[in-house]
């Protein structure tokens, strides 16, 4: 990524955008698609600050056990002091192409807005494929922001800034190749179910309004600061109006190895 998400800072906003209601559901249906049951072993891939984690701790109980990785520093020290209290909790830095784990280690991983900025992410969905267990559950959410329906005063700045934003990560449309890139990994997928954040009103606790900010610094360089402020300016009145609306399909894909 290319903007300082993962520094302290950086990490403790995306936290609160974590921390959404929009992303709170998103995370039960992540939860619900795993189909964990005490005792058994996870892994978090991109554990972020450690939200996920917590709820799959509660899950599996302190018989099972929790493996969290994540390129970030800060990311880990926010999911080690949020599971701090769990005994069976283990949080590393590292990579999801390089994963540290012995082969069939784990009877379920997750993975959540992660694989979209990996560059290998055939290679990574083997290391996945790699660590769990036969009959081993997997579930990854990824996003396509072509599905971004985002009202505006302006349709074509707003086009530009989402082009402009598609260049934050490797693969901005991964859900379209997902199903074949888990298949050649070895995968049988299983089901593929549409996680739709939907905004009816300008509201700082939304996922939309939460990451407004985000795509107008990474927009910036290539369109300019007063185009972005525009645009950003123009989503608050269209909220102080009555007539703000966001909606973006994540993608949940569940399979087994």
């Amino acid at each position: 990524m290319s903007e300082p998400l993962f520094d302290e800072v950086g990490a403790r906003k995306l936290e609160a955008i974590y921390l959404t209601a929009d992303v709170i559901a998103q995370r039960e249906r992540a939860l619900t698609a795993m189909m964990l049951e005490s005792g058994e072993r996870v892994v978090d891939l991109g554990c972020g600050p450690g939200l996920l984690a917590l709820e799959i701790l509660n899950r599996i109980g302190d018989t099972g056990a929790l493996e969290g990785i994540d390129q970030s520093g800060s990311m880990v020290g926010l999911a080690e002091r949020r599971c701090a209290a769990w005994a069976n909790a283990r949080f590393e830095v590292g990579d999801v192409i390089a994963l540290p784990y012995d082969d069939q280690s784990f009877d379920a991983g997750v993975c959540t807005q992660v694989y979209e900025y990996v560059e290998d992410v055939d290679l990574a969905l083997r290391e996945l494929y790699r660590v769990l267990r036969p009959g081993g559950r997997a579930v990854i959410v990824d996003t396509d922001w072509e599905s971004c329906v985002w009202h505006s005063s302006d349709p074509q700045r707003m086009r530009q800034v989402i082009e402009a934003w598609d260049t934050h990560c490797a693969h901005p449309h991964l859900p379209r190749t997902l199903a074949r890139r888990l298949r050649d990994a070895g995968f049988a997928v299983e089901r593929c179910e549409v996680v739709p954040l939907v905004n009816l009103g300008w509201d700082p606790q939304t996922y939309s309004v939460g990451m407004l900010p985000v795509l107008g610094r990474h927009a910036a360089p290539a369109l300019g600061e007063a185009v972005t402020r525009a645009w950003a300016a123009d989503l608050r009145e269209l909220g102080a109006r009555g007539e703000y609306f966001f909606s973006l399909n994540r993608y949940l894909f569940c399979a087994r190895r």
